[in-house]
């Protein structure tokens, strides 16, 4: 029994030990296990991802340095549309520089001056002795506090430019003229361009309206002295002439309607043309006294015909026919040289269909109508696209769809050729939101 018991407590510890090796070995194993596999998945990642330096993989996945360094070096992507309006084969150049909307422009008789109102409240007068070139000396008109030009007209001289802008008070007439100077100042300062002086000023023309439009001819019909009529049309429904040299008032109109949407002078200065809410265009006649003033204004006649709104009108050279454009989607010559006091009504030469409808097939009308020196083109303007029609037939003689980067604010031919590095052309400016002025040659007739 003493054997016995002695061999029991000998074994106890053994056992202890044993089984304290039996379990360090599992855990040793189950971590060696446990390394591996962790290893192994490492190793799998690994070898499924792609070659750091092949040449398909620079191809798909550009690093951001070579992004970088494409857009440091390339030039600015141009898209197809970009390319066809720069290129378009009438773009003949552009006037940069104006810090707004363009709202207004005019050429002097001779074309050699082109004025511009911008929204940024300057005017600026450009000297174009090249049509074509890149820079162009301008003078430049800040306006009054407070006041934002929206329309020009020149007068007979060159050097005098009427100014229409719209203040907190309504509307008020500008007239800048060139400042005189000693004959020895001229010498001096030959190379620079003569600096404007406010000649006169005119508050609140049109109440608290603002100016549609503004319009200027030299009075050279009957007995007219042959000084400038100047035309300013309100919002409302007033028209109001001035003489241009010294601002004197020569008279008002009324379309009675609701709202007017232009009036325009004729080139002699004998009559006044006004579109305004109805279908109806009314013309007025300016009278001259012996001694060249103007003595009154009379209505003479109604053009009667279309069937909506007349958007925008223009007189031919000889003052003798008037081109209206209207919402119900025609155009239409009409002769005024009648004998009106006699009754005899204006009458309708020709009706054109306005060939131009939207997505839908429905037929848009013309925002503004230019019609050219020689009375062959009329330049017409629906939001940012220009075309050029026949003034004969009506057919279309070239469209540039998107001639700005936006809506055209107004357009005018230059009354006499202008040189360009090609010579000698007929030019159309027009004016955008898109503070821009671009000039145009006329299209050339297609030879049947």
């Amino acid at each position: 029994m003493a054997f016995s018991s002695m061999e029991t407590q000998t074994f106890l510890p053994m056992g202890i030990l044993l089984s304290g090796l039996i379990g360090g070995l599992s855990v040793a194993l189950f971590f060696a296990f446990y390394l591996r596999r962790k290893r192994n998945e490492v190793k799998t990642a690994v070898a499924q991802l792609p070659p750091e330096n092949t040449n398909n993989d620079r191809a798909s996945r550009p690093s951001i340095h070579a992004k970088n360094k494409s857009h440091s070096h390339s030039k600015p992507h141009v898209s197809a549309a970009d390319k066809g309006r720069r290129h378009h084969p009438l773009d003949l150049n552009t006037l940069k520089g104006h810090g707004d909307a363009v709202t207004w422009l005019c050429f002097t008789s001779d074309g050699r001056s082109l004025a511009t109102a911008c929204a940024d409240r300057v005017v600026r007068v450009f000297k174009l002795d090249d049509a074509s070139s890149k820079s162009f000396k301008f003078l430049r008109i800040n306006m009054p506090s407070g006041s934002h030009p929206v329309a020009v007209a020149f007068c007979k001289e060159a050097s005098k430019l009427v100014v229409g802008a719209h203040n907190i008070s309504g509307s008020s007439l500008y007239m800048y003229a060139e400042e005189s100077r000693k004959p020895s100042e001229e010498a001096n300062q030959q190379s620079k361009l003569p600096l404007p002086e406010l000649k006169w000023e005119k508050d609140q023309v049109h109440d608290k309206k603002g100016i549609l439009t503004l319009f200027g001819t030299s009075a050279t019909y009957g007995s007219a002295d042959g000084s400038t009529i100047v035309a300013s049309c309100s919002e409302g429904t007033d028209i109001k002439l001035w003489q241009g040299e010294n601002g004197k008032f020569l008279g008002a109109m009324d379309t009675n309607q609701l709202k007017n949407n232009m009036a325009v002078l004729s080139p002699n200065g004998r009559f006044v043309a006004a579109a305004a809410f109805t279908a109806d265009v009314k013309v007025w006649e300016i009278v001259y006294g012996k001694d060249g003033s103007v003595k009154e204004i009379v209505k003479v006649m109604q053009l009667k015909g279309h069937k909506s709104a007349v958007t925008w009108l223009c007189f031919t050279s000889d003052s003798e026919r008037i081109l209206t454009a209207s919402k119900d989607g025609s155009m239409r010559i009409w002769n005024i040289n009648v004998r009106y006091h006699l009754d005899e009504d204006p009458k309708c030469l020709k009706v054109f269909p306005i060939p131009l409808q939207n997505e839908k097939g429905l037929v848009l009308h013309y925002d503004r109508m230019a019609l050219s020196p020689d009375d062959k083109v009329i330049a017409v303007t629906h939001g940012c696209m220009l075309q050029w029609l026949s003034f004969e037939t009506g057919e279309i003689l070239d469209t540039a769809d998107k001639s700005h980067d936006g809506d055209i604010t107004c357009m005018a031919w230059a009354p006499q050729p202008l040189a360009t590095e090609s010579g000698l052309a007929t030019i159309l400016a027009t004016a955008s939101n898109d503070k821009k002025v671009k000039f145009w040659t006329a299209p050339k007739f297609p030879s049947y």
